[in-house]
């Protein structure tokens, strides 16, 4: 059987892609492109990748390497007959790096109306501010305060800044590059042309980052955690941020934390903000009885407080429990694991349906069983490194599963030798439509991960209805207040699926829909009888987009246990890497880490099935996990091999960088980033202040600098070191960016952004406060429209409009809320108080 680009019947069969990129987020655009079956020619310089990691071998599997010398016109004219034959290009250069060479995309488009073009710089080509830094990964980072905003646990440590090596710029824009690229690929299937689309890596990065801008007018403080509080207690009180970090542990929510088992290890529960986790956990720990008889409070989590009984201000079922109750449940639950194993314990809450899992290091994860046997990992023979483990696919379609599970390594090839056909070129054709145009979306998803799918597509007009419970599984803090970002551009009904009418009426919407989208495993979807041979027979031209935390392109021992993003970093490594080990794990200081991303896996999936639907008339399940996005945030060390180097990527609370020329340093009134090699020695000694340290023995380089930059203030050194063409950049805060970008709605919203940063103050929102939210600026293209999405409806909202127009009467409709098949609020207010 045939493997990769040879197989015909693969999703991008017949595609083929030129891959300027280096380093991670062009070559892993181009990577997931080849993972979907197209033919990727990848482009290095003279010497082979700038990146020398055995992580390059990753992102380049499955592509022709070739070798040009962009500088020589020789190297230009091979370039140009690679992009003669090719359907999509990819760069991440700086701006104007490929036009002053005669392959940018007012050139080669003009040329090639129907060529795709993906460019990936570090900021926007229009930000005439930023558009010339040299925007190494962690320079993007400190732009938009990652750094500087490294959550909760840092602010009562009082540690500021704080590294992380995580490329989750990188990360986001790769997908939301190669989503972009399959999109602009169905339009031209379906009559469209071609497309130019710049996705800068600090604005998908903003995007990622969502949740942590977000600002929410009168926050209400029964949102606020124990956490919060206590920073606010301290900031009040003038008292000192040294927060130690068992202190640290008691202040989390019991169903939020971790505990020591029996083996000396720790589970991580995330089992809060849900109608019946925490009961699920208590049954499970035998607590749950003497809990209730104790007063565990209980009461309806779309209440106002001021509505419960009693003095408790919490409920078992509404994030945070007050600190005394949090007190007296962590204390049963941390003497109740003491009694097994922690592997045991993860596998009695995952076959019963409670969310746990075992913090692991990544080594420990490459070498498990679960992501080994669903192909979430898999072996390669690479050319250098021998049989060598790797992360495989960050979206695949069922259909394709086997054929995307089965990886050819990168083959050198000699430019002369690829076949050059030139691609027949069609008349160029006007766009000005978004991508989705008439594109309609089922959303059965909840929490964060699962409704980013519906609302990146949105932005490219797909129109989107959100079906929830009439009673809800999700508290306000989670439904809510994470909704006002990934429910923007929705309609909602609220129904009962469990009722047979609700079924029906199920069922009509999925006929109506070309996509539904499910944050489930297999087991669940089969009960909502969404499986896709039930699908299959009664829809087989709708596409399902499932999304779970450990799924595979196979089944493995963890694929129906249930997940969330904190589980997915737990399992692969990124706490124990993030708090410096398995005894100290922290989560990655930022909300939706992982969860964006994989919402943005399952928009790429559902991109490609939709790409292959227009070719085939066929639906199929697109799929991703949490779990297979965790991999993509950790490319730089996610690979195993015989002779592998340490596992030493920089760790722990108190890291500053990956070494004395890419780090963090305070200058006279802050903190700058730094981002230099060893090949910009010459540079860095012709900075007025430089040379000597450079050229100086005795003390260790890092010293000398962390002497000589606390000298004079940051923005003089940002100075020096641009003139000099020094990667650097000012340690911002992700707030203060938020700020001086904002835009009112009431005041009209721009029609393009040359800005790479953007964000909306909605302040006519339906919760009667203003709300602050990144806005979908990531992605860019020339042709095609991006719609602004409005704000979430006040869920159940648009319910007799929705059924209504799948042919409901009105009197239909008044029955169905007469018996509670359909709800029309789930409480008086948007945001209860």
């Amino acid at each position: 059987m045939t493997e990769g680009h040879d197989r015909k019947d693969r999703p991008l069969a017949g595609i083929r892609v030129i891959d300027f990129g280096q380093y991670v987020a062009g070559p892993a655009a181009a990577m997931m492109l080849a993972d979907f079956g197209a033919e990727v020619i990848h482009v290095d310089p003279p010497g082979g990748p700038r990146w020398q990691s055995p992580a390059a071998a990753v992102l380049n599997r499955g592509k022709t390497c070739v070798t040009l010398d962009l500088k020589s016109e020789a190297g230009i004219a091979d370039a140009r007959r690679l992009i003669a034959s090719a359907d999509v290009v990819i760069e991440n250069f700086r701006p104007g790096v490929m036009a002053r060479l005669g392959l940018g995309p007012d050139t080669v488009c003009s040329q090639h109306p129907d060529l795709v073009y993906l460019s990936l710089p570090g900021f926007a080509s229009g930000d005439v501010a930023r558009a010339g830094i040299r925007a190494w990964e962690a320079v993007i980072a400190a732009a938009c305060g990652q750094y500087s905003d490294m959550g909760l646990n840092r602010v009562l440590m009082g540690i500021e800044p704080s590294f992380s090596p995580l490329p989750l710029a990188s990360a986001y824009a790769s997908v939301l590059g190669a989503m972009s690229v399959v999109l602009a690929l169905y339009t031209r299937e379906t009559g469209g042309g071609g497309d130019v689309i710049e996705v800068p890596l600090a604005s998908a990065l903003m995007e990622g980052l969502a949740y942590n801008s977000q600002q929410v007018e009168d926050y209400p403080e029964r949102y606020k955690s124990n956490r919060e509080k206590e920073i606010e207690r301290r900031r009040a009180a003038g008292a000192t941020m040294d927060a130690t970090y068992d202190e640290l542990q008691e202040l989390l929510d019991p169903f939020y934390r971790n505990y020591e088992c029996a083996d000396g290890r720790q589970i991580y529960v995330v089992s809060a903000s849900h109608a019946s986790h925490p009961e699920r956990v208590l049954k499970i720990l035998g607590l749950w009885d003497r809990l209730i008889e104790e007063g565990l409070p209980r009461h309806y989590a779309y209440d106002d407080v001021a509505d419960w009984p009693g003095e408790d201000a919490c409920s078992l079922s509404s994030y945070p429990l007050s600190q005394v109750w949090a007190d007296r449940v962590s204390t049963l639950m941390k003497e109740a694991f003491l009694a097994r194993p922690s592997f045991e314990w993860e596998q009695i809450f995952g076959e019963n349906g409670a969310p746990a899992a075992v913090q692991r290091t990544t080594r420990e994860w490459l070498n498990l069983d679960h992501p080994v046997q669903s192909h979430l990992l898999i072996d390669i023979d690479d050319p250098d490194h021998g049989r060598m483990r790797q992360l495989g696919n960050l979206a695949w379609l069922a259909s394709d599963a086997e054929a995307a599970s089965r990886k050819s390594p990168r083959r050198t090839g000699d430019p002369d030798q690829v076949t050059t056909n030139p691609k027949p070129q069609a008349p160029a054709r006007s766009g000005g439509d978004g991508w989705l145009e008439g594109i309609k979306i089922l959303d059965l998803t909840n929490v964060i991960a699962g409704p980013t799918i519906a609302s990146t597509l949105a932005r490219f007009g797909a129109k989107v209805i959100s079906v929830d419970p009439v009673t809800p599984t999700m508290d306000p803090w989670n439904a809510i207040i994470f909704g006002m970002h990934a429910g923007r551009g929705k309609q909602s009904l609220l129904m009962d699926l469990k009722t047979d009418k609700g079924r029906r009426a199920l069922d009509r919407l999925v006929g109506w829909a070309d996509i539904v989208t499910v944050n489930a495993t297999d087991k669940q979807l089969a009960g909502l009888g969404l499986d896709p041979e039930s699908l299959r027979a009664r829809h087989p031209d709708v596409i399902l987009c499932q999304l779970d935390c450990y799924g595979g392109p196979r089944r493995g021992p963890h694929s129906d246990y249930p997940g969330y993003d904190d589980l997915a970093q737990a399992v692969t490594g990124v706490m124990a890497r993030f708090g410096g080990s398995l005894d100290t794990p922290e989560e990655h200081a930022h909300f939706g880490t992982i969860d964006v991303l994989g919402g943005f896996c399952g928009a790429l999936a559902s991109a490609a099935a939709l790409l292959q639907r227009a070719r085939t008339g066929r639906g199929d399940v697109a799929r991703a996990s949490l779990c297979a996005a965790g991999q993509l945030i950790q490319a730089p060390f996610m690979f195993d091999f015989d002779g592998r180097p340490p596992f030493d990527e920089p760790s722990g609370r108190t890291v500053k960088g990956a070494g004395p020329l890419y780090r963090a340093f305070r200058a006279a009134d802050g903190w700058f980033f730094l981002a230099a090699s060893e090949d910009d020695r010459a540079a860095l000694a012709s900075v007025d202040g430089l040379g000597a340290v450079l050229a100086a023995d005795g003390k260790s380089l890092e010293a000398m600098l962390e002497e000589i930059f606390p000298t004079k203030a940051v923005t003089h050194w940002i100075a020096a070191l641009r003139a000099a063409d020094i990667g650097c950049h000012s340690l911002d805060k992700m707030q203060a960016v938020r700020d001086e970008h904002l835009v009112r709605e009431s005041g009209g919203l721009p029609e393009s952004n040359d800005s790479t940063f953007g964000f909306i103050r909605h302040d006519r929102h339906p919760s009667g406060r203003c709300v602050d939210l990144v806005a979908p600026n990531a992605i860019r293209p020339r042709n095609a429209a991006i719609l602004v999405p409005g704000p979430m409806p006040k869920p159940g909202a648009d319910g007799r409009a929705i059924l209504a127009g799948v042919g409901y009467s009105a009197d239909d409709i008044d029955a169905m809320i007469e018996e509670g098949v359909v709800g029309e609020k789930w409480c008086d207010k948007y945001l209860p108080e």
